[in-house]
């Protein structure tokens, strides 16, 4: 069960909750830790009457599979790409727009306003209630050959996530998107499955794609957050005071993992270097001017659209 209640004898008998919560990272990823980190400030906060037992590594399934299993209370937490929401609440697709944030200042200031708490809420219909946000950096493309322009991407052969919006943006830039597992990806990059792929300086570094791609280039179409989540069903047998206690320790792990976040992507960095990978920095225009269609599209529903012109004016 996601959330398990046990007696501990010490001293005398008291209710302990133990909320089960997987994801699809490895222990070294800087959201592992924050999750930790979290998980120990829930202990200490509830004097060990809450606590978080942690599955990392896609032990319990894919993003998607655990959030399916938040719905139906088989699991308690989960951490996912904000993407893999698109699947679930539609409006997420807005997270998911090239170039949608000015700068990494504010696209902080958007998550932690009250834009960001109306994401957070949004999925509470689906049994699915969001608790924070995670940094999850910009993404970039990667590939087996050099890209410079947009014109570079045309006939290419790119991994995406399993989101509409990243198709689409891909197709928009001359691309051929293919949704590939990412457990699965590099092997698939070493067969020639695919050409290349899109993500962040740490996934690429960690998951030593840098072994069959040889250049990466800092285009960084999106800023797309990962997100944390609690089963409703779990979430509403909480008293007041632990749900404060929870959402208290979401938020403080979320500020600790930005600092891991910053440190990680810097390492990330230099490693893929010393690994001899061209990182390359293109005129990042010129991919914004292909994608602008997207927005026009989006634009067509009113709802989107007044939410993209709340983000873009928030200063």
């Amino acid at each position: 069960m996601a959330l398990v209640f046990l007696l501990m004898s010490c001293g005398k008998e008291k209710d302990v909750t133990v909320i089960k919560l997987g994801h699809g990272l490895s222990t070294s990823h800087s959201v592992h830790k924050a999750i930790v980190f979290m998980a120990d400030r829930l202990k200490e906060k509830s004097g060990g009457t809450l606590l978080i037992d942690i599955y990392p590594n896609q032990q319990l399934g894919s993003e998607r599979e655990m959030l399916e299993l938040l719905q139906i209370g088989s699991l308690g937490m989960t951490k996912v790409s904000t993407a893999i929401m698109e699947n679930f609440i539609p409006s997420f697709k807005i997270l998911g727009l090239p170039y949608l944030f000015r700068d990494r200042e504010h696209r902080f200031k958007v998550l932690e306003s009250e834009i960001g708490e109306m994401f957070l809420n949004q999925s509470i219909g689906r049994r699915l209630k969001g608790l924070t946000f995670y940094d999850s950096g910009t993404r970039s493309f990667y590939s087996q050959t050099p890209i410079h322009t947009p014109e570079d991407l045309t006939g290419l052969k790119l991994r995406v996530m399993e989101s509409n919006t990243a198709i689409n943006m891909v197709k928009q830039l001359g691309g051929s998107p293919t949704p590939i597992a990412w457990g699965e990806l590099y092997t698939a990059l070493q067969q020639g499955i695919v050409d290349g792929a899109e993500n962040n300086l740490p996934s690429f570094y960690l998951n030593r794609h840098y072994e069959v791609c040889k250049y990466y280039t800092m285009d960084e179409h999106t800023a797309i957050p990962d997100e944390l989540l609690i089963s409703t069903l779990v979430w509403d047998k909480l008293s007041v005071e632990e749900q404060q206690w929870l959402k208290e320790g979401a938020m403080e792990s979320s500020e600790y993992q930005k600092e891991l976040w910053s440190q990680a992507e810097l390492e990330a960095l230099e490693g893929m270097k010393e690994a001899g990978v061209e990182v390359i920095i293109p005129d990042k225009e010129l991919f914004r001017e292909q994608v602008q269609p997207m927005y026009e599209e989006f634009s067509e529903d009113p709802e989107v659209k007044k939410i993209i012109d709340a983000i873009q004016t928030v200063k």
